[in-house]
């Protein structure tokens, strides 16, 4: 069988799963991050600075482990970009942190964030605007605020930038090919979105900042998110699959219990975040939930949206509370701990799939991948079990 039919057969598997109908057997598709530079002997270092190497280890790992999906390259800060736009809120594996420790998030403190609590005004009138021009200098070193005198540096940021993105960008497309045409796999996501409250405690305000203004000026928390709403809508869609076969991935970090309460959820939350679902379904994209944390609390929320619309990825949950609430309506992946990728055995690693596999996989619509992204931490010997354990008894 060659490679065209490889790919052809793995796609139809991955689809005919998240559609949650029942393939020929459990999809492979595992969302590897450092954990490829471990294998291919790489350190974080290398492949957070040099993407081709991040490329590179993505082909080798999917080749050796045969695995149905994964994504181009989920070491997704290339810091050649960031340090070109002169990004202050990543710490560096190499200049910042240890060379063998993945990029990490730089969470602004409460009293220097990154968007005024008297700034929603500005945001809400226009956001492009008031990122472009008061959020983007805040959050670049090089770039001079408006009404300043601009420098050689700050010209260069956004030349450097713009060139640096349509080079890493268009890399992605060279990449899903030689993924296809090397080993058969299919890349995993196409287009990205994140919730309108996230982008705010994410981005904006930080976490601590997002749960005062929910208390004190709650009406501008919401005036903001709608404000995002249509941006949100059209990056996730400019993005996405032609073809409408592989999702467009959302990240949810921050708008669940205990993080904020059940009324700030529905509120803010959920009632700007389902209508872009909806949208988004209505053009025939699928979303993956890609559930960090812990959001079965909201699992009743998210039933309410239409019939094979999501695919739910399960992190710390319960996946069998998930399966009982939405398995009926939505294909599960992961579930799958970290923890033990990194500390278990081979053998526990093969009996925790047996029982995930038992307990939500029977009718199909079940996708085989770890709880979260997997990093450098993981053991090559357990992720192999993970693969070849799924491979053999996933059948149907």
């Amino acid at each position: 069988m060659d490679m065209e039919q490889v790919y052809a057969q793995r796609l139809k598997r991955y689809v005919t799963a998240m559609r949650n109908e029942k393939p020929d057997r459990i999809p492979i598709r595992p969302f590897v991050a450092e954990f490829t530079a471990k294998y291919a002997g790489y350190s974080c270092q290398q492949v957070a600075h040099d993407y081709e190497l991040a490329f590179d280890a993505a082909r080798k790992c999917a080749a050796d482990f045969d695995w149905d999906a994964v994504v181009g390259n989920m070491v997704y800060v290339w810091t050649a970009l960031t340090q070109a736009i002169s990004l202050k809120y990543y710490a560096i594996p190499g200049i910042d942190i240890p060379p063998d420790t993945g990029f990490q998030y730089l969470e602004p403190r409460e009293e220097s964030a990154h968007m005024k609590p008297e700034e929603y005004d500005q945001l809400i009138a226009d956001p492009t605007g008031f990122l472009f021009n008061v959020w983007l200098p805040r959050v670049a070193r090089d770039v001079q605020p408006m009404g300043e005198p601009t420098s050689f540096r700050n010209n260069l940021s956004f030349l450097k930038g713009g060139m640096a993105m349509m080079q890493y960008f268009g890399g992605f497309g060279v990449q899903g090919d030689r993924l296809r045409r090397e080993s058969g796999t299919v890349s995993a996501i196409a287009g990205i979105l994140k919730a309108p409250l996230d982008i705010i405690a994410d981005k904006l305000r930080g976490y601590i900042g997002l749960t005062m203004d929910l208390l004190e000026r709650p009406e501008k928390v919401l005036a903001a998110c709608e404000a995002l709403m249509p941006h949100l809508t059209q990056v996730a869609l400019s993005g996405a699959d032609p073809a409408k076969n592989v999702p467009i991935s959302i990240w949810m970090h921050r708008g669940c219990v205990p993080f904020i309460s059940f009324d700030h959820f529905n509120r803010f939350y959920w009632s700007t975040l389902k209508p872009i679902i909806q949208e988004i379904w209505s053009s025939g994209h699928q979303v993956l939930f890609y559930a960090e944390g812990n959001w079965n609390a909201h699992l009743d929320a998210f039933a309410e949206l239409p019939d094979q619309s999501i695919i739910y990825h399960v992190d710390q949950a319960d996946i069998f509370e998930v399966h009982r609430k939405v398995g009926h309506k939505f294909c599960i992946s992961g579930g799958i701990p970290n923890y033990l990728l990194g500390y278990g055995t081979p053998d526990q690693v093969r009996e925790c799939c047996k029982k995930v596999i038992d307990g939500v996989a029977q009718d199909g619509g079940y996708i085989m991948d770890a709880s979260a992204i997997v990093q450098n931490d993981a053991k090559v010997e357990n992720v192999r079990a993970m693969t070849e354990f799924t491979r053999e008894y996933g059948v149907y």
